[in-house]
Parts: structure tokens; C-alpha cells; sequence
């Protein structure tokens, strides 16, 4: 693979099927949306970025701001939804602000409209940051926070090498997301569908509906059982929403 941005998650593309590119969270890799791409069924290719310091890409330096990892992973995200007028971008948690910026700039720099941009487990890009930032934690109370919220084995934890690997590669994330800033008037024109658990301590659904102000386009809402990662336990009705969204945008 060497550096590059983008992992297939699904079979041989069939001619027609619809991209959808997924962005993960603060911490995350590729990988975290194998099910997901499960879940949305063999007519959408599934896309998912792998961002550097990470898996396979663990021997290249992090990025710790959001505007470089968008500057880093936009070529290759040209090429493979440039030809393409049937994709959508799914992001979570971070991802789904790495995912706004790079669908704003596929819309200046390409033209490109995503059929829908998919924001799942996050505030709206303009939205305060709380004022405890957790980058800025100790390495004690970072580990404890990522066991608090879920999505990060104990047991990796526990082990001294895959904790320190975990803790800089989360620190890092935690600094670019708490460091992002973004004007309350940046736009898209796709749809944007925000997803939120309604238990996670880090959104709330009144916090999600703001992103509706960042699109010209339509805009839809909805919670799920669940806290930070309720994505890992909705699968199946995610990937259904998932499908129906981009129906709808297909036929409009």
C-alpha cells in the first residue's frame, strides 16, 4: 500500500456502484469500519482513509492538524471520486470534521458535490470546544478518559508498548480536533445527515442539528441507542440509513 490515504473495505467495485469514504475517529484506522461496509451492501464500493502513524502507515509521522491531513489525503481522493458523480463521505468523531473540509474542498477545487456527507459522533465544525482539552491531559488521565469512553481494549491499555503507541497517536488526534477552528458561515452544498448516541458524553442531538447550518442542501437528524462508538452496535439500521439517504439523493 506505501502511503497511501485510501483502503478498499469492500469487493471489486461493480461498474455503477456508489463510493462511499469513510473517515475515522481520534485514534483510529481503516479497519474500524470493516463491519460497516458489511452493513451497507455489495452495491456501494466502501472507501476508508487510513491517516499516517497508524497500522500499516506507523512508520510515517503523524499529522497533527486537520488542514494538512485534508491537504495530505486530497490527491488521492480526487482520483478516485473524480470520475464519479455517485459518492458520499462518512465520517465519525474527527473524521466526520476531516470529512466536511474535504468535501468543501472537492466542491472548490473539483466541482464535486457528495451526495451526502454522512457526520456521525460530533458537534458542528463551528461549535465551542469544551473547555477541558484533552490532548493536554497526563498520560494517566488520557488512559483513563479512552476506557471511559469506550472503543479501546483494556487489555491494549494495560500493555506498556501498545499503550505509549496508543497515547501518541491519540494525543496527537485529540491536539487536531482541539486545535481546528471553523467560522459559522462555511458551507457545503451536499446533504448532510448527522448521527449521534444518546448517551455519548461528547454530543448531544441539539448539538448535532447545528451541523444543518453548515449545508445549502437538505438536512436530516437522528440519535441511536448508545454512547461515543453506538455506531459499532447500529450497524444494520446504519447501513440501512445509509442506503436510503443516497437513494434519495440519486433520485433527486
Amino acid at each position: 500500500m506505501g502511503n497511501s490515504w485510501l483502503r478498499p473495505l469492500s469487493p471489486a467495485p461493480r461498474d455503477g456502484s456508489h463510493k462511499l469514504v469513510c473517515f475515522p475517529h481520534a485514534g483510529g484506522s481503516a479497519i474500524s469500519f470493516g463491519p460497516l461496509a458489511e452493513c451497507v451492501g455489495a452495491e456501494y464500493e466502501v472507501l476508508a482513509v487510513q491517516y499516517p502513524g497508524r497500522q500499516d502507515r506507523r512508520r510515517e509521522p503523524l499529522v497533527g492538524n486537520i488542514s494538512d491531513l485534508v491537504d495530505g489525503l486530497l490527491p488521492e481522493l480526487i482520483e478516485a471520486v473524480g470520475g464519479a458523480q455517485d459518492f458520499s463521505l462518512f465520517g465519525h468523531s474527527m473524521g466526520s470534521v476531516v470529512a466536511f473540509e474535504a468535501c468543501g474542498r472537492l466542491e472548490h477545487e473539483l466541482g464535486a458535490t457528495a451526495r451526502v456527507l454522512f457526520a456521525s459522533g460530533r458537534r458542528a465544525p463551528s461549535a465551542p470546544l469544551p473547555e477541558l482539552r484533552m490532548h493536554l491531559l497526563s498520560d494517566r488521565e488520557l488512559g483513563e478518559h479512552l476506557l471511559r469512553f469506550g472503543g479501546t481494549p483494556r487489555a491494549l491499555l494495560e500493555d506498556p508498548e501498545f499503550r505509549e503507541l496508543i497515547l501518541s497517536i491519540v494525543r496527537n488526534d485529540y491536539r487536531a480536533i482541539e486545535t481546528y477552528e471553523c467560522s459559522t458561515d462555511a458551507m457545503v452544498s451536499s446533504p448532510i445527515v448527522a448521527l449521534v448516541g444518546d448517551s455519548d458524553p461528547d454530543a448531544s442531538l441539539a448539538e448535532i442539528e447545528v451541523w444543518g447550518s453548515h449545508t445549502s442542501g437538505s438536512f436530516f437528524a437522528k440519535s441511536f441507542p448508545g454512547g461515543h462508538f453506538f455506531i459499532d452496535s447500529n450497524c444494520g439500521p446504519i447501513g440501512l440509513l445509509i442506503r436510503d439517504h443516497c437513494a434519495r439523493a440519486l433520485s433527486s
